[in-house]
Parts: structure tokens; C-alpha cells; sequence
């Protein structure tokens, strides 16, 4: 096992560098926040050596550490937190790990441990799939949808608080919306600043709550939303509509709305990218002497195409800008059509006659 390699310095690290390395893994792999618990402790072992100069030395010139010693304190160069998972003595103690990060992060950081402000308030973002037809790509359309979210409550217009009532200071946390505790451990005392638990980051009460969302400011509603959809979208592209996801809590930021489109297949016609490719059945003769053929494109236009005397199966005609429409605006893709001969499975008695007469002809 060289320790070198498990904090993923060089030989010649300076203490800085070994130090942050060190800081850095264990944040990663602290058991608290779901790390690899025997990983965390072997780098906390080598850590112990490679931050001592004297085991440093040692561990370069023999491989390993002779005089390891038990952990030392916030002074010292480590910690050895190994022994509250291996060595334990006969008497369990129990831990917390949430603290032990805590006390980690105070060492460690300098200072008191803040707990990263979010926005609780803000509304959650909702996801819905939309299915389009093929030919609805072709241009710009809007797709009307219902959905059951929550919305902001008219009653209270958001706020929370009933109608004529007022909102007030949070005695707790003096409108700050943050408390800080102070912790004693085996360790000594640390500082951290979390949500207050009474106005829950608020910073304010109201005097009293909403009879129609008990406070929230928002309730459970369905919504009409308009999607526009640009034309050339294709499947798994996403649009995203800002605000029209779940209201938030008590006047904060609504979450946005992301639709998904999925394009469904279309029999006559397969897209491959901004291109659309198509099979056309053409008889022995048209093929043999040439012919106009009349189709039907994917807008539903009757165009002509013209097959040239000798065409043979699997000839393909591009007809330009018959595609999609480039998703940038500009342009379109073609139309690949594949000329396939159709052979007759039942003929008549004068086409069998015309048929042998050929065939004498070596046609």
C-alpha cells in the first residue's frame, strides 16, 4: 500500500500540497456523507505518516512507519478516526457521523460550519414527454396541456398568511433565518450555522396561516399550458418554459416546466436527421422505357418525379429541399425517394402472351 499513491501526490509533495490532498479525499469518502468507509481510513493512515516529517523520512528510507502512535489531538499534524470502526473497546459507544463531519469540517475549514443556504422557497421544475407526428415538424405549432401542479393560492395571493393578517419577526433566528449552535465533543466545542428549525429559513412567522393552504401559499391545481414547438424539432429534444413549473413556497420562485418532445414514426416515410427517405413501386415497363410517376409528399403535395428509360431497383432520386426544416430556421432537408420494381404476382392472359413474346426477345 504506498501512501503516496492513495492521496495521489508525488514524492516530492510539499506538506501544503499532502495536506490538501488529504482534505480533499476525506471529504470525498467521509462515511457521513456516503463514502467508502475503509477508503477514508486508509487515507487517514497516510495521511498520519506523510504529514509527520519524522515518519515521512522513515516510511521513504523503509517503507513503512516503526513507531506509529495512537491519534493526535487538534494540534497535531492528523487524525486517526479509525479506532470508531476497528479497534473498538469492549464498551460500544455510539457516534454520530453527521457530528464527526461537523468536527471535521471546523479543524479542518477554520471557523464555524455553515450548512449550504438553498431556496427552499422556489418550486420545484416538472417534466412532461409531448408525442408530435412526423408531418408536424415540418412547421412551427402549439400544443395545449393540462397538467396538476401546485399554483400560487388566491386566497393569500402567495403569501401564507390569511387575508388582513399580518407576518411576523421569527423570535428564533431574529428574521435571519439561520441559527447557530454550539456543540461540545471529545474534541473540544464547535460552531455551526443551520436552518432555523421554527420559521424553517424564513426569517418570518405569519400571525395566522392561510385557511385554503394552511400557510404554504400555494395549492394543488390544474394548469392550461401553451407549448410552442419550433419546427425541425426532433425526439429528445427539450423546451424549456421558465416559471411554469410548481409555484413556489409562500411567494418564492416558480420551478420551470422542460417538455420533452418524442416524434412518432411515420409509415411512409423514415427521417434520418434534417432528410426524409421514401420507397416508390415502379412497374417492369416504367422502369424499362422511362416514365413520370406521380407521389404524394409528407405535407400532402402531389409532386411528379421522373424515372429515366433503364431505371433499375433501388435507384434513388433526391428532390431538394423537401425535407425538414433545419431546427435553426434556415433551410431544409431533402427527399430521398428509392425506386423499387414491382414485380406482378398475377397476370393476365394477354400480359402472359406480351410477357413470352419479350422473353423470345430476350427481354
Amino acid at each position: 500500500m504506498d501512501y503516496y499513491e492513495i492521496l495521489g501526490v508525488t514524492r516530492s509533495a510539499s506538506q501544503e500540497d499532502i495536506k490538501k490532498a488529504f482534505h480533499k479525499l476525506a471529504h470525498k469518502y467521509h462515511p457521513d456523507k456516503g463514502g467508502d468507509e475503509k477508503k477514508f481510513k486508509e487515507i487517514n493512515e497516510a495521511y498520519q505518516v506523510l504529514s509527520d516529517s519524522k515518519k515521512r523520512e522513515q516510511y521513504d528510507q523503509f517503507g513503512r512507519v516503526f513507531d506509529q502512535q495512537g491519534p493526535t489531538g487538534p494540534g497535531g499534524q492528523g487524525f486517526d478516526f479509525s479506532w470508531m470502526w476497528g479497534n473498538r473497546p469492549q464498551q460500544e459507544v455510539e457516534f454520530d457521523f453527521e457530528e464527526v463531519g461537523d468536527i471535521f469540517e471546523s479543524f479542518f475549514g477554520g471557523g464555524a460550519r455553515k450548512t449550504a443556504k438553498k431556496d427552499h422557497k422556489k418550486g420545484r421544475d416538472i417534466q412532461v414527454d409531448i408525442e408530435i407526428p412526423l408531418e408536424k415538424v415540418l412547421k412551427s405549432s402549439v400544443e395545449k396541456i393540462n397538467i396538476l401542479k401546485y399554483a400560487v393560492c388566491r386566497r393569500c395571493e402567495g403569501s401564507g398568511a390569511e387575508p388582513g393578517t399580518k407576518t411576523k419577526e421569527c423570535f428564533s433566528c431574529r428574521g435571519a433565518g439561520q441559527v447557530q449552535q454550539v456543540k461540545k465533543t471529545f474534541l473540544g466545542s464547535y460552531t455551526t450555522i443551520t436552518t432555523c428549525p421554527e420559521c424553517k429559513g424564513e426569517g418570518n412567522i405569519p400571525e395566522k396561516p392561510c385557511n385554503v393552504c394552511r400557510g404554504e401559499g400555494r395549492i394543488k391545481a390544474e394548469d392550461k399550458i401553451e407549448i410552442h414547438i419550433p419546427a425541425g424539432v426532433d425526439t429528445n429534444q427539450v423546451i424549456k418554459i421558465e416559471g411554469k413549473g410548481d409555484a413556489g413556497k409562500k411567494g418564492g420562485k416558480p420551478g420551470n416546466l422542460f417538455a420533452r418532445i418524442l416524434v412518432k414514426n411515420n409509415t411512409n416515410f423514415e427521417r434520418r436527421g434534417d432528410d426524409l427517405f421514401t420507397e416508390v413501386q415502379i412497374n417492369f415497363s416504367q422502369s424499362a422505357l422511362g416514365d413520370k410517376i406521380e407521389m404524394k409528399t409528407l405535407e400532402g403535395t402531389n409532386i411528379l418525379l421522373e424515372a429515366p428509360a433503364g431505371t433499375e431497383s433501388g435507384k434513388i432520386l433526391r428532390i431538394s429541399g423537401k425535407g425538414i426544416p433545419h431546427f435553426s430556421g434556415y433551410g431544409k432537408g431533402n427527399l430521398y425517394v428509392i425506386l423499387k420494381i414491382k414485380t406482378p404476382k398475377k397476370l393476365t392472359k394477354e400480359q402472359k402472351k406480351i410477357l413470352e413474346q419479350l422473353k423470345k426477345e430476350g427481354l
